[in-house]
């Protein structure tokens, strides 16, 4: 979800249809494309040079988002890792390891997190957006859902660690048959 929703340009979306001519104008921002119904070519990198010429805290906040939001996936990229090595591993690692995979996943979520709160923050108070008609899009959304599962997983590894009982090896049966037992 979270590459998705960095590969899509639908953090933020505007859409109006003209009175007399029936004609809808759609305008989608990503965190590094720009997409236009009325430009040639349709799909632009955003922000530019241009497009930070008259507001460069927006351009600087922006690519911070993206930058936090591409961090996020190597923190992914990190814990599916550290969760391989921790389910391959003995039962050490398995009863100890769900405290380093939880503090990937809760670093994860507070990366993503930021990286939305800095969208909204700017889709709330620039002035780019004080036109009626921008909407947070989908994207923000599949963000969204990403860093509050990653809190869920964590929440629950944490508690499964609490509630579980510990891994126990295997213990042998005495075999009522065996003349050795006496």
């Amino acid at each position: 979800m979270t590459i998705a929703s960095i590969l899509t340009p639908h953090w933020v979306s505007y859409s109006v249809t003209a009175d007399n001519t029936g004609s809808t104008f759609t305008k989608h921002i990503g965190l590094h494309t720009s997409c236009s119904s009325v430009d040639e070519p349709s799909c632009r990198p955003f922000p530019t040079d241009d497009d930070c010429r008259d507001d460069k805290f927006f351009c600087s906040m922006w690519r911070s988002s993206g930058f936090l939001l591409s961090f996020a996936t190597i923190v992914e990229l990190a814990t599916l890792i550290t969760f391989l090595v921790v389910m391959a591993g003995g039962k050490y690692k398995r009863e100890m390891g769900w405290k380093l995979i939880g503090g990937f996943l809760m670093a994860d979520a507070v990366v993503e997190f930021a990286s939305m709160g800095i969208v909204a923050y700017l889709f709330d108070n620039d002035s780019q957006f004080a036109i009626p008609g921008w909407e947070l899009d989908w994207s923000f959304v599949l963000c969204t859902i990403s860093a509050s599962v990653s809190v869920l997983i964590a929440a629950s590894l944490a508690a499964s660690a609490w509630v579980l009982p510990p891994e126990d090896d295997y213990e042998y049966l005495d075999d009522p048959e065996d003349p050795f037992d006496a």
